[in-house]
């Protein structure tokens, strides 16, 4: 089966925090998950480049903005790279395949009658791009953007070219009104439908005048605006920033060569932000009918990481440094908490003390203190590694399949967090085997002779380690290179490369006791570290 998923694209215009990586390691961890279950995965994350900000930034350090973006972009992929983000494609809205793909949907919405010249008047963000009237905020005696507060709006007069939204009223109702909605969770799609029934306006595709951008490629007969060599002429403008990002995701499937794009398209999955859930569930399933285009199968809207009550940002001040956050505790651990700490389908109020409790809690003392005394007793107890008792024989085999059910329901449902949720129940679980079965007594008997009790001792510990194989192998893509560090530990070798390919169906071997015998079990050693409370701003010196 072939599942193509993609995040939002980020404004190259400064350093990632942990908000703007947020939806990446959830989609990577979704596009792992799909991997390791045998479809063949497109994933496509990248940077949008262009907009009015970058240019105004680039001309304040003196450098053009394609230097500009070239070292912001360097920025995200470094710290993607650290947190072992794996996309299929890294695009930007600067390669040259993405400026033929906006430039074909401009031709395909002309030829459909779709697009018309008018004039627009109205508030822009420099940011973000045109704002509705009742979508901006006061700040002080500045009218601003509600997403980039600080950076005063523009009041512009512009003759532009305007997407005929209101001819798709009709259809973008019917559309969201599907069950099940291809907008979620279902909250988000109620505000889109409200919007709609409000009655749309059309919105504009061009910008006059500006230079950095994809240049327009008509003028108002339909006549090609382009050189032979591609290059724009500057009276027909530049294509409007969102108009513009929005077609990354076409881009990422091949298009406009249909030959290449056909597999792909249409998208599986859109993980994207609330702030942006308008010009995705609205704008981009009309400016897809307009091209003779499907619209995309599911749209996911998550929330946003606060701190204290308020949404992280760059120009607040109030963000969390993803690389900080790996260099205290390690890619698997930031994947981990950001996905645990914080619902994927609301707002959740996240700091470094959070993290560090989560971290410690959850990692350090429940599941890597389950794995470090599992194999430690196994290890001490016998040459060879125990193998676990029939599911039916064994209070742990008898509620996996359940748990097991719970993380798949929960995955297929886009609920990260319920997902591990599910899985760190069963870790409670086992911890609390531990404690009723009392393997070190076990084994004390044992070693006095009490072949019953090395009978017990062996089905218990056998529970342990296959409890310990299975979580990892769940967890793994949230985590994969310590599910595979596990997997050694355990005398068993990880069945997927650094990605999630090439390996088994894990439906075949996620099941209790699907496996036969292991090899020699490795040494223990600690896999989460207790963190101090200062351990992320040590990271950060």
């Amino acid at each position: 089966m072939r599942y193509y998923l993609t995040t939002a694209i980020a404004y190259a215009n400064n350093k990632p925090g942990l908000h703007t990586l947020y939806e990446v390691i959830g989609a990577d961890a979704i596009a792992r998950w799909r991997r390791m279950r045998g479809d063949e995965v497109r994933f496509l994350t990248g940077t949008d480049e262009y907009s009015v900000n970058i240019a105004a930034r680039a001309a304040e350090e003196g450098v053009t903005p394609k230097a500009f973006v070239d070292a912001k972009v360097a920025l995200f992929q470094a710290s993607e790279a650290k947190l072992l983000i794996s996309p299929d494609q890294f695009i930007r809205t600067t390669d040259a395949d993405h400026t033929l793909a906006a430039q074909e949907m401009v031709r395909r919405s002309f030829a459909a009658g779709d697009i018309y010249v008018g004039s627009y008047e109205g508030w822009y963000c420099p940011n973000e791009g045109f704002r509705n009237a009742d979508d901006v905020v006061k700040e002080g005696d500045k009218t601003v953007c509600p997403n980039h507060p600080g950076i005063p709006l523009q009041w512009l007069t512009e003759r532009n070219w305007f997407f005929r939204l209101s001819a798709y009223q009709e259809r973008l109702e019917a559309w969201l009104t599907q069950d099940p909605s291809p907008v979620q969770p279902e909250y988000r799609r109620n505000e889109m439908l409200g919007f709609v029934r409000q009655g749309l306006e059309d919105f504009s595709i061009s910008r006059e005048g500006a230079t950095w951008g994809i240049p327009f490629p008509i003028y108002e007969d339909g006549s090609s605006a382009l050189t032979a060599t591609g290059e724009g002429d500057p009276k027909a403008g530049t294509i409007y920033v969102w108009y513009d990002a929005l077609i990354n995701y076409l881009t990422g499937a091949g298009f406009p060569a249909e030959a290449a794009g056909a597999p792909w398209w249409p998208a599986d999955l859109h993980i994207i932000g609330k702030d942006i859930n308008r010009f995705h569930s609205v704008f981009w399933p009309a400016m897809l009918w307009s091209a003779g285009l499907d619209a995309p199968k599911k749209i996911w809207v998550h929330g946003w990481l606060l701190s204290s009550g308020e949404r992280m940002s760059k120009s607040r001040g109030n963000f969390l440094d993803p690389d900080d956050a790996v260099a205290a505790l390690g890619a698997d651990g930031a994947r981990f908490v950001a996905l645990r700490e914080v619902p994927f389908d609301r707002d959740g109020d996240v700091s470094w003390d959070s993290i560090i409790r989560r971290y410690n809690s959850e990692l350090a003392n429940d599941y890597g203190n389950l794995v470090n005394r599992a194999t430690t007793l196994a290890s001490r107890a016998f040459t060879d590694a125990p193998l676990p008792r029939p599911a039916a024989a064994s209070t742990l085999g008898a509620a996996w399949e359940e748990t097991r059910r719970e993380a798949i329901a929960a995955l297929e449902r886009n609920a990260l967090h319920e997902w591990l949720g599910a899985l760190w129940g069963f870790v409670g679980m086992a911890n609390k085997f531990v404690d009723t079965e009392k393997p070190w007594e076990l084994a004390k008997a044992a070693k006095l002779g009490d072949a019953a009790a090395e009978e017990k001792l062996r089905g218990v510990l056998g529970d342990l380690l296959e409890s310990c194989r299975l979580i990892s192998l769940y967890a793994g893509p949230v985590m994969p290179s310590i599910a595979a560090k596990i997997w050694t530990l355990l005398g068993r070798t990880w069945p997927y490369d650094a990605n999630g390919h090439n390996g088994p169906s894990l439906d075949e071997i996620g099941a209790w006791g699907a496996l036969g015998a292991a090899g020699p079990l490795g040494a223990p050693e600690p896999l989460f570290p207790r963190l101090e409370a200062d351990a992320l701003d040590a990271a950060a010196d």
